[in-house]
């Protein structure tokens, strides 16, 4: 055994637990800039949710670069130069996208052109999730190895509750560097500006990091193996490639919806032509000749693109006159809910950590009914420290109820719980499709506890039995984070329809729900079906 795995945990991984909590406080910061440029560049909803696409779609195009070049190498390129210096690359970048995205915001506030700002905007965000890719791409394999590797998944469960604390608290701090500590405040009485603060600290915070991993002695973090080439499976990424550079036509040409709804069609087309070519013929394509994956990064696809989609179009429906108030909330308002959603999948995704722990049978019971509650208290005390009214937050506590009956039914079994909690999902949209108010807006925001142990049941189900092909799934899933760049700007779009407005368009979340479960009843019947236990599979954190 090395000395590192001696000593448990390197000091190292305490930095790097810090990079996770400001992946998940910017990705939910989000969704208060979302609202809060549409108002201040006069944006269409779709346009506003282009944040979601720059986001998440430099997830999408890190990834698949990061696998192009090395099928071209034959090398696999991260492995080859280390997680140590990819999280540091990753850093950097996310630098130069903070840098990007301070002087982008300072030329805009000299620019008559607010939507050439806007775009400038987009493009230094671009930057900064590029860096954030390559940095989550080296971040989870390297917790394993900073330490004890037996107790990886602590680790990492460790750094996932931090990232969902992040998640949190990010929309809460956003609203209070543009409004102040009040909820009087609106877009006319404040300056974009005041975000440069986030992106100072990010940078600073950043280098830092950097400079303790360059000076670290780490554990060798580098493989030997061969990149296993897989030509088909290439080429099916191009093709996907391909509808995302359409997609992006139809966003210059201003003709956002049609070509987001064809690339998206597109997408899932290609992939179940993947899976029918596959099972007639393995050859060449890798872990793509396993169904349970193909469907599986459709499902990642559906999963990241719901979680994005309610919470980021959230801020215009909850401005919106009539669904909870008779004038609508102002963006100065919004943060409590936000940060709702977001806290919700901090409370599932804390409950779901339970199972990680070696505790008798009756203690994990009484566990995930305190935990849940636990998680919830620092939701209301985060929002009470911002000076936000909590006691209409209270009501709420039912939905959590119904979460941990829903985990008890789910008995930590990954297609089960996946199928549970994929109907409850679906349910709670259409009965905030159905009605208005405070039931409403708590039916939607609970997408955000449905959603919370959904990414690990998924993966686990995805690459059950794949063997040396785990690897490559692995990415080929993470890929598909691309749902959260292209499912938004979609529901934006169904909102800007006046026939449909931004209530209806909530039944976008609907049918990715009812994929969700569809995709836990398939995929059970399909591992079945190779005499592959489906329900063995423990999930973790994400």
């Amino acid at each position: 055994m090395s000395q590192q795995a001696k000593q448990s945990t390197h000091p190292s991984f305490f930095v790097l637990i810090l990079v996770f909590f400001f992946w998940g406080f910017v990705a939910a910061s989000n969704s208060i800039f979302i609202p809060f440029c549409k108002a201040h560049f006069d944006l269409s909803q779709i346009e506003s949710q282009l944040i979601d696409f720059a986001f998440y779609g430099a997830y999408f195009i890190g990834s698949l670069l990061l696998y192009l070049f090395s099928a071209l190498r034959g090398v696999d390129i991260l492995n080859k130069i280390g997680y140590k210096k990819g999280i540091i690359y990753g850093l950097l970048i996310s630098v130069a996208g903070a840098v990007a995205l301070i002087g982008a915001v300072n030329l805009g506030n000299g620019m008559a052109d607010k939507t050439l700002a806007f775009y400038l905007i987009l493009g230094a965000f671009f930057i900064v999730a590029l860096g954030f890719s390559l940095q989550q791409t080296a971040a989870n394999p390297f917790a394993i190895i900073l330490g004890d590797p037996a107790k990886g998944s602590h680790r990492l469960n460790l750094a996932g509750g931090v990232n969902s604390f992040g998640t949190t608290i990010g929309p809460i701090i956003v609203s209070m560097l543009l409004f102040g500590s009040t909820t009087g405040g609106d877009v006319t009485h404040t300056d974009i500006s005041k975000i440069n603060t986030l992106y100072i600290l990010l940078i600073i915070l950043f280098l830092v990091a950097a400079a303790i991993f360059s000076f670290s002695k780490m554990p060798k973090s580098t493989e030997d193996e061969a990149f296993e080439k897989s030509d088909k499976a290439s080429r099916t990424l191009v093709a996907i490639s391909a509808l995302f550079v359409l997609i992006i036509i139809g966003i210059v040409i201003k003709n956002e919806l049609p070509f987001f709804l064809v690339g998206i069609i597109g997408i899932f087309l290609v992939l179940f032509n993947a899976k029918i070519a596959s099972q007639k013929d393995g050859h060449g394509w890798g872990a793509m000749k396993y169904p349970q994956l193909i469907l599986g990064m459709i499902a990642i696809f559906v999963y990241v693109g719901v979680e994005v989609s309610a919470s980021s179009n959230m801020g215009a429906l909850l401005k919106h006159p009539g669904f909870l108030t008779a004038t609508g909330l102002s963006e100065a308002q919004l943060d409590p809910y936000i940060s709702l959603f977001w806290g919700s999948l901090m409370i599932g995704r804390w409950t779901g950590a339970i199972s990680v722990f070696n505790v008798s049978q009756t203690t994990r019971k009484l566990l995930f009914i305190i935990v849940p509650f636990v998680a919830y208290a620092v939701i209301l005390g985060a929002n009470h420290l911002k000076g936000n009214d909590i006691s209409h937050l209270y009501p709420y506590s039912i939905f959590i109820v119904l979460q941990i009956l829903g985990f008890f039914a789910g008995q930590e079994k990954p297609a089960k719980t996946l199928m549970i909690f994929g109907l409850m999902g679906m349910t709670a949209m259409i009965i905030g499709l159905c009605s208005t108010g405070m039931v409403a807006a708590f039916a939607f925001i609970s997408g955000g506890l449905f959603c919370s142990v959904m990414w690990p049941s998924i993966f686990s189900l995805s690459i059950a039995g794949l063997g040396k092909y785990t690897s490559q799934a692995a990415s080929f899933l993470v890929m598909m984070i691309l749902g959260g760049a292209l499912v938004p700007p979609v529901q934006g779009g169904l909102a800007d329809i006046p026939m449909v407005g931004i209530h209806m368009s909530y039944i976008i979340p609907v049918l990715c729900f009812a994929y969700l479960a569809y995709f836990a009843i398939r995929v059970k019947n399909i591992l079945k079906f190779q005499g592959i236990d489906y329900e063995s599979a423990t999930s973790g954190g994400h």
